[in-house]
């Protein structure tokens, strides 16, 4: 079964995105906004942006993903830990417990 899971920066890495971010800004708000028009205003929505989501890195738990990853959930071990029960409970036969964890074992890993 494949799961799922997120991948964000630390906090020291988003603390140092946000500081950059807000220096991005300021820098947006005070040249490129006066000097170049309708290109400031994009520089310094990024920069907000870039600055907003490292903030939320910071100060919340979950915070902003920077990608997600998919991995596989390999449970040989609990189907070995159960079939070993059910073998020592007399459930299964101790070739029914060895082909079924031959069969466990074969599987990818």
């Amino acid at each position: 079964m494949s799961k799922r899971g997120r991948v964000k920066p630390n906090k020291s890495i988003s603390i140092i995105g946000m500081v950059a971010g807000a220096g991005m800004t300021y820098i947006g708000i005070t040249q490129a906004i006066p000097d170049t028009g309708a290109f400031g205003v994009v520089w310094t929505l990024v920069a907000i942006g870039i600055g907003v989501a490292n903030a939320i890195n910071v100060f919340s738990e979950n915070g902003v993903a920077s990608f997600q990853i998919d991995f596989e959930d390999n449970e040989s071990d609990e189907k070995l830990r159960k079939i070993k029960g059910l073998k020592e409970d007399g459930i299964i036969s101790e070739e029914e417990y060895e082909a079924k964890r031959k069969e466990i074992l074969s599987e990818k890993w």
